[in-house]
């Protein structure tokens, strides 16, 4: 039997960004119609799942996740290097965005309600992994940043939309009693998306306040304790992912990825003008057995060469 063609994705309903514009204004309703007719796919595609998007072909690197993560603006994070409203042009931001989910091997975007719905308008998700931000309450800076409510989407919206994943921050400061509080609605968030069969990445960290500011913990011991706290939460870790950090020595990362079975994603930080560098250190870490592959944003929205395309490809070939 001929296997059935699959269905050519249907037209955006915002062409452009001056037609989103619009018709957020005139039909705000459009956005829960595009979220409904939107094209799914699997979270992970295999060597034996077809990939609609490239005519059955098999996928580039088979059970692996390459991701765009672009949830920073909700946090009031808009610093790229020393921009410091790099992010604030959400048009720019949106092009960028396209760009990237245009090139070959990207499996998907991570991000707010706000920017999933300008690129659902503008139809860029279909047959993309979409993972929807959680908590965005801890802003950037605040006094209260380490208070990180869950002001992002519930997982009853991620269901209502059809979306595929769910992402939280979890950052640990062992001086500050709030971080009970954050543990605690991290935990049920878990359990929740668990009821609802919903992975859920989370991004676990312990943190320390340096003059004010709060600076995570990226050595090999701290990394190690943070991801034996995340994996523990709730009642089950069935749909539990890891997003993890490069520790400051890329050689302790064996050892950090044991304290683990639970999938993991590496997540691309701050990697300032080495984004050489950077490479390096997750083809490295990319070859450890529970790592299944990359959650980067902006170092590759906006590389410091300005080739957003260059920067794409080159991390999805250390796949």
């Amino acid at each position: 039997m001929t296997p059935a063609t699959p269905a050519a994705p249907a037209a955006p309903a915002a062409p452009s960004v001056r037609d989103l514009v619009r018709l957020r204004a005139e039909r705000p309703e459009a956005i829960a119609e595009a979220a409904a007719r939107r094209r799914r796919r699997p979270l992970l595609r295999t060597a034996d799942t077809a990939d609609t998007a490239s005519d059955r072909a098999r996928p580039p690197h088979p059970g692996r996740l390459m991701v765009i993560a672009a949830d920073h603006p909700a946090r009031g994070a808009l610093a790229v290097g020393d921009r410091a409203l790099a992010m604030a042009n959400r048009f720019e931001l949106l092009q960028r965005l396209r760009l990237a989910l245009s090139r070959p091997g990207v499996d998907g975007v991570l991000a707010s309600a706000d920017v999933l719905d300008d690129l659902l308008l503008l139809g860029a998700l279909e047959d993309k992994v979409v993972m929807g931000s959680m908590n965005r309450g801890g802003l950037a800076g605040a006094a209260f940043e380490l208070d990180d409510r869950f002001t992002g989407h519930r997982p009853e919206d991620l269901v209502r939309h059809g979306f595929d994943a769910g992402k939280l921050l979890l950052r640990i400061d062992h001086d500050d009693p709030g971080s009970l509080d954050t543990l605690h609605a991290a935990a049920r968030t878990i359990d929740a998306m668990a009821a609802h069969r919903l992975p859920v990445f989370v991004e676990p960290f312990l943190c320390r306040r340096v003059e004010g500011r709060l600076r995570n913990d990226l050595g090999a011991a701290a990394v190690i304790t943070s991801i034996a706290i995340a994996s523990g939460l709730a009642g089950t870790s069935a749909y539990t992912w890891l997003k993890v950090p490069v520790t400051e020595d890329p050689d302790d990362m064996a050892q950090v990825m044991e304290t683990s079975t639970l999938p993991a994603v590496l997540l691309g930080g701050e990697v300032g003008d080495d984004l050489d560098g950077a490479y390096g250190k997750w083809r490295e870490a990319l070859r450890l057995p529970t790592v299944r592959g990359l959650v980067v944003g902006r170092s590759l929205l906006y590389p410091v060469d300005g080739d957003v395309a260059g920067a794409v490809d080159t991390a999805v070939s250390l796949l």
